[in-house]
């Protein structure tokens, strides 16, 4: 079986006029992301992780911040387009592995539903979704709250005979 890994990380500015939206779980929160999307940055690192494996550049080549048929959208919609293309390239999901770098609020209540909005998007099953969160213990822009980062690594299985 023939494999590719990708690696991604994102990073958004947080602000108090945006709501929060993670791994496509509207979350309760004082402030939310920023960005020409709905900003959801764990997301946006898994789309970009699967566009690495294939080689097909970044989520800006993609989703450009400068089209406004891209302003305000669903993240999840970017994702299943990103399916769209790694299915069009005969690969299907092995495994993500993502992590979410948040000072607040504590992520760990909607881990499971963020894990089976990926999972049901990516037509896979739910335990090839790691989803975990982290604190910047109050150290840098996580840690004052200025923002998120997520990474995600992603490991792709070819359809095809080798």
């Amino acid at each position: 079986m023939k494999f590719r890994i990708g690696q991604a990380v994102d990073i958004h500015q947080l602000d108090e006029s945006r709501p929060l939206i993670l791994g496509g779980v509207k979350i309760d929160a004082p402030k939310g992301l920023v960005g020409h999307s709905d900003a959801d940055v764990l997301v946006h690192a898994i789309g970009e992780s699967i566009l690495g494996a294939l080689a097909l550049g970044d989520l800006g080549k993609h989703f450009p911040d400068t089209d406004p048929a891209y302003k305000g959208i669903n993240s999840m919609i970017l994702l299943e387009n990103i399916y769209r293309k790694m299915k069009d390239c005969h690969y299907r999901i092995g495994n993500i592995d993502a992590t979410v770098l948040a000072e607040k609020p504590k992520l760990a209540p909607y881990i499971l539903p963020m894990r089976q909005n990926i999972a049901d998007c990516l037509c896979c099953s739910i335990d090839q979704v790691s989803i975990k969160a982290t604190r910047g213990e109050k150290m840098g822009f996580i840690g004052r709250q200025e923002g998120m980062c997520a990474t995600s690594i992603c490991l792709l299985e070819s359809e095809d005979e080798l």
